[in-house]
């Protein structure tokens, strides 16, 4: 495969990135950032029509505003249709869509999409994970797909 094709396919397997939607403070700290939780969006990088908002709490104080807080486990997820679905490729049984970090380092909360082909249906998980341990605290959401199958990598 050449190098143009490799890069390609990088790109297109890649996590997607999440842009802001909006914030809530949940603490009032003085001289330094608020803790809040945080409403991004992204969409599903393999199916066009999909796209799912996740919610994260972010510390603040001085640590936050340094980039150097470990932020709670604390989050929810949900993906909706927004428009007709179209499949890019056909799918995995199981891949990451969305990664960020939630400290300096070594924690990340991920979206990963799940196919669960006996109902034609696309499952999104959101989790932590760190470097020697993750966090059991997770979040789930589906988005079925009516109007036609959903093609499976074999």
């Amino acid at each position: 495969m050449n190098k143009i094709a490799l890069l390609l396919l990088a790109c297109l397997s890649a996590p997607a990135m999440a842009e802001e939607v909006g914030e809530v403070s949940t603490t009032f700290k003085l001289l330094s950032p608020n803790d809040k939780v945080v409403v991004e969006a992204f969409d599903d990088p393999a199916v066009q029509g999909v796209a799912c908002y996740i919610s994260r709490a972010k510390t603040g104080g001085y640590k936050g505003a340094l980039g150097l807080a470990k932020d709670p486990s604390r989050f929810s997820v949900a993906c909706r249709q927004v428009g007709a679905i179209k499949f890019s490729r056909p799918l995995p049984k199981q891949e990451q869509v969305f990664k960020e970090g939630a400290s300096f380092i070594f924690k990340h909360v991920r979206v990963v999409r799940i196919v669960d082909a006996k109902r034609n249906t696309l499952t999104y998980l959101s989790y932590s994970d760190k470097l020697i341990d993750g966090s059991p605290d997770n979040a789930l959401t589906a988005v079925a797909v009516l109007d036609q199958k959903i093609p499976l990598q074999p």
